[in-house]
């Protein structure tokens, strides 16, 4: 059986998509994406060099022939900034799927949601496709995807923050009345937070302090694409319903 995901009529297999950033080299971030299967990576453009054929380049580790490559706007804290990244990085990779996210300040990293949306209204109108990072709120994150977002990515908590998903009423809203794919982006530190936002009816989830600041990222990797995976067949299989008493597995009557 395959259970792949669609966006911006890209389809991948994985729900996992995994950062480029923070890893002590390309080869050991290489090395992760292999055991994560994720078929999606993000770059900073901002921050890393796509471009420069003189200095190492991440595509000597990971062929962009192979795996989708995301440029984001990470450092990005203005709508004027965020475009105009976006359109470099077209320009030299020929990208339209995006990543965009414009942050509100350094100390929370929280997306400034009104600079956000004048730049997806823009973006879109360009001709990209942005994948578009959100405070967790089901009205702005319908706002998106009017605006022409073709996915939103609510915080689960803190950019790089490790403390998994705090509102999983929200994120659960957000899934309900989104028509565009929805997945868990930044706050994930744990195998079982992935595992919960794929519960909770997530298209996927993307993550990278996660697993490039675990003792052993490899082995980290590995215990999220499984996690993603898991958290995927719960949710397809119907949780049983919560109740407030205790009901037993075998029945009680007829007893010896």
């Amino acid at each position: 059986m395959t259970d792949s995901w669609t966006v911006a009529g890209h389809t991948f297999r994985s729900r996992l998509i995994v950062g480029t950033g923070k890893y002590k080299d390309f080869e050991q971030n290489a090395a992760a994406l292999e055991a994560s299967g994720a078929e999606i990576v993000t770059v900073a453009v901002r921050r890393v060099n796509v471009s420069d054929p003189s200095k190492p380049v991440l595509q000597d580790y990971i062929d962009p022939k192979k795996v989708t490559y995301l440029p984001n706007t990470a450092g990005c804290f203005t709508a004027d900034e965020a475009i105009r990244t976006l359109r470099l990085a077209r320009e030299a990779g020929g990208w339209d799927l995006v990543k965009l996210e414009v942050l509100g300040e350094a100390k929370t990293l929280y997306p400034d949601m009104r600079e956000t949306l004048k730049a997806t209204e823009v973006l879109a109108k360009e001709g990209f496709k942005p994948m578009v990072y959100c405070v967790d709120d089901p009205i702005a994150a319908k706002q998106l995807e009017e605006s022409g977002a073709v996915a939103v990515m609510p915080l689960g908590a803190p950019i790089g923050s490790g403390l998994g998903i705090q509102n999983r009423v929200t994120i659960r809203l957000i899934v309900e009345g989104a028509k565009v794919p929805v997945l868990v982006d930044a706050g994930v530190g744990a195998a079982s937070d992935a595992a919960v936002a794929m519960e909770l009816g997530c298209d996927g989830v993307l993550m990278n302090t996660a697993i490039a600041e675990a003792k052993d990222p490899v082995r980290m990797a590995r215990a999220m694409k499984l996690a993603v995976e898991a958290g995927r067949d719960s949710y397809l299989a119907g949780r049983m319903a919560k109740r407030r008493y205790a009901d037993p597995s075998s029945p009680l009557a007829g007893l010896i």
